[in-house]
Order: structure tokens, then sequence, then C-alpha cells
């Protein structure tokens, strides 16, 4: 029977995740990124999956050959997860394995008709650190840490578009306390709007993924490179692991990662599936 775990009992899936897969898993399991644990067992679990906090993710976790907990998937996303979706404004789902096995269960489980994308991951050594392709940018830019004031909207200046900020954080953390506690982040702003940001958008341990946005119309001056060089800087001051997750067909978030110094450490795969479909 599937059962979805307390927060309190996270801890019991440790052991199911496999070191080189996706670093929300991790992060939802310390808590320090918000997700619901769904368990085939509450006490013992030997197979789950993770629904991520930013709704439409779902990492499955541990054993992908649990026939019982397998023959139960279907039933249980086309019951009760659909549902709680729907509520949500979603129509489709992504699937990822916490390990590539995952793969040929979901079409077992899911049917054939998914579409796949391929997922790059980058980690960074600090030996690796490309300082010298950090960009100048054009002048009337300004590049701040986001600290308590900033997103309270209480510095030296006040941003017209602070919510931009504000929802990119509440994507990714439960609280801006948790995010001031343990995130760091940079923002490129011109005049009084906040035009770029880079900060940690998922924490485990001392790992930190990173989450990048410009805006479409400040897009092209390299806002983004800039931001993301002060951010991968103060990481590797601070000794901690910077973490680069994109889409293999996003040729500029590859070229960019590369660019700064991030090396390929392993791909996966993951694939959307609209709930019409189950």
């Amino acid at each position: 029977m599937i059962s979805e775990l307390e927060k309190s009992d996270y801890y019991k899936c440790r052991e199911l995740i496999y070191e080189k897969g996706p670093l929300e898993a991790e992060a939802v399991i310390e808590g320090s990124h918000p997700g619901r644990i769904f368990v085939d067992d509450i006490i013992s679990p030997t197979s789950g999956f993770i629904w991520l906090g930013s709704n439409n993710g779902f990492i499955f976790i541990g054993n992908e050959a649990n026939e019982e907990f397998n023959f139960e998937l279907y039933v249980f996303f086309n019951t009760v997860i659909k549902l709680d979706a729907y509520k949500l404004g979603l129509t489709a789902f992504e699937a990822i394995g916490n390990h590539s096995k995952w793969n040929d269960t979901f079409k077992k489980v899911f049917g054939e008709n998914m579409k796949a994308y391929n997922q790059r991951v980058y980690e960074f050594k600090k030996t690796d650190y490309r300082k010298q392709n950090e960009p100048v940018i054009e002048q009337g830019y300004e590049v701040i840490k986001i600290t308590k004031d900033i997103i309270e909207n209480k510095g030296y200046v006040s941003f017209e578009n602070i919510n931009f900020l504000r929802s990119k954080i509440l994507e990714f953390w439960n609280s801006f306390e948790e995010f001031l506690e343990d995130g760091i982040g940079y923002i490129a702003v011109y005049k009084n709007e906040i035009v770029s940001v880079c900060f940690s958008g998922v924490v485990a341990g001392i790992v930190h993924g990173v989450d990048i946005e410009t805006l479409k119309h400040h897009q092209g001056k390299k806002l983004g490179q800039k931001v993301a060089h002060l951010f991968v800087n103060e990481l590797i001051d601070n000794n901690i692991t910077p973490y680069w997750d994109c889409m293999e067909i996003n040729k500029p978030s590859v070229s960019f990662a590369e660019n700064i110094g991030f090396k390929n450490e392993f791909n996966y795969i993951w694939y959307s599936i609209s709930f019409k479909q189950i």
C-alpha cells in the first residue's frame, strides 16, 4: 500500500538515494527543499517517490523492480495524485528516476506514449574556475547580494518588481528565512527593477544547485553570467560545491555552465506525462 510519510520520517529514505541522481531528492529528505514523500512501507520503505515542492516533478527512489509497488503506482497516480494535481492547475507531470533503471519501469507503468528529455548535470571544482571569463557589464547595471532588506524591499532603493525575486525564492524554499539562513544569491538591477537573479535553488549538505533567470528585455547583456560568477565565487570561497542542472537541448545554458568552468558529471532522462494518459 502506498502511503505518505510524515516529514519527521523522511530520514528513512536516505538509504534509497542513488549518489548520481538529482540533487532535489536528497534536499527534500534533508528538509531543506519543499516536497512530499510517498513510499511502499512507512516503517521500512524500499520504493517510493518524491513530489517536489515546485509541484509538477516526481523523483522515483529505491527499488525500481518492486512489483507490488509498481502495480499500485498507476492506480495511485490516477486517483490520489491526479486529483491533488488538478487542484493545483496541473495537467501533466515530470517523472524522473533517481537512477536509470526506473526508465523501463516508467514505460511499464505509464505506457510508451511519453516525451523523453535528456538532462545534463554539472559540478564544479575550485581549480576549474574560469575567473577570466567574468564579463564586464554595461553602465547603469548594478549587482547586489540578496539580503533580508532586499527581500523585504527596505534597501536604499525600492524595486517595483520585487515579487519577481520573492516568487523565485518561494518556488524552491519553504520560506525566506530558510533561504537567508542556508542559501546565497545575487541580483542584477537596472534603476528600480530586478533584471537578473542567480541563487541557491536547492541545497543538500555542501552542494548548492544553481537557479538563474534574466528578464527577456535585458537578455543578451551577459547579466546572467555576471551574477553567476559572483554566486559561484562566493560558494567556492566558502568550500561549497556549485551544481548546475540543465536540459541538453538548452545550448545557451550548457555553454554558459562550461564557460564558467563546470564539468559534466552525469546525465539522466526525465519524462513528460499528461494526466489524461493515465
